[in-house]
């Protein structure tokens, strides 16, 4: 019987992923996205590694990764994506790793990336970058370059093993009025498009709570920005976990047999 059921994991931990969206745990309402933003392709390195039963994941991007401005370390949207994804993956389990930090840009990350992943063997990757490049004004096509040649690299180490996410800038109106923002992430786009790695729109996801004055940070009074904060880090980490799920939807429920597993 016990091996039967471990010949049955897989299989019950996909199922559970792969819920109808009537039974799938409700979000909270002022976290919905606009649909057009939440359409994933398919993510063959994390459902595999749900299928086995544990999912690594590897975040790597400048201050919003770290802090930015919410109550502390747990309420950022990298810890929050840890607790929700996990409850929404259980039993399998979910380990967030985060690298970066304030002021480091794409090239600062792919390094990040060659040193750590080697040791980490993540699964999937999400990479928030390009606002460091637009405020400061850099090279677009060296955002590009560092993007393509790190997903190249984890290609041919990996194969399809381990999936890429790359996050575009966080909304902002001050943002958008002082920095060529559009600039870069159409250049984010071309560079998903030719490397092989996704786009999670966390721009048009702002944009959209900001509009509808779900979620506007920079209009919420000064007493209560930390609270806003961490609603929106919290919002942004269940927007994620939907994203990251319809992906799952659309990969394979096996894991590449040109490598082992891992």
């Amino acid at each position: 019987m016990a091996r039967l059921r471990d010949l049955l994991r897989p299989a019950l931990v996909l199922a559970a992923i792969l819920l109808p969206p009537g039974m799938a745990r409700a979000e909270p309402a002022g976290c919905s996205a606009p649909p057009d933003a939440m359409e994933a392709a398919p993510l063959p390195g994390s459902v595999a590694a749900l299928s086995r039963g544990a999912l690594r994941v590897m975040v790597v991007g400048s201050a919003s990764t770290q802090g930015g401005g919410t109550s502390g370390p747990a309420a950022t949207w990298p810890e929050r994506l840890e607790k929700v994804l996990g409850t929404r993956v259980a039993p399998a389990t979910v380990q967030v790793s985060v690298f970066g930090g304030r002021g480091t840009t794409a090239a600062d990350h792919a390094r990040i990336i060659a040193e750590q992943a080697p040791r980490l063997r993540p699964h999937l990757i999400i990479w928030q970058l390009g606002t460091v490049e637009a405020a400061r004004g850099l090279p677009p096509d060296e955002m590009v370059e560092a993007v393509q040649d790190s997903v190249a690299k984890l290609r041919a180490s990996r194969g399809e093993r381990t999936d890429v996410v790359l996050v575009d800038p966080q909304f902002s109106r001050f943002f958008r009025a002082n920095a060529d923002v559009e600039t870069y992430r159409d250049r984010m786009r071309l560079a998903a498009a030719a490397s092989g790695a996704q786009i999670f729109s966390r721009w048009t996801i702002m944009r959209h709570w900001a509009e509808t004055e779900r979620l506007d940070l920079e209009r919420a009074p000064r007493a209560g920005r930390v609270a806003m904060a961490d609603e929106l880090h919290d919002c942004l980490a269940r927007a994620l976990t939907q994203f990251i799920l319809q992906g799952t939807l659309r990969g394979p429920a096996s894991a590449p047999r040109d490598r082992p597993p891992g």
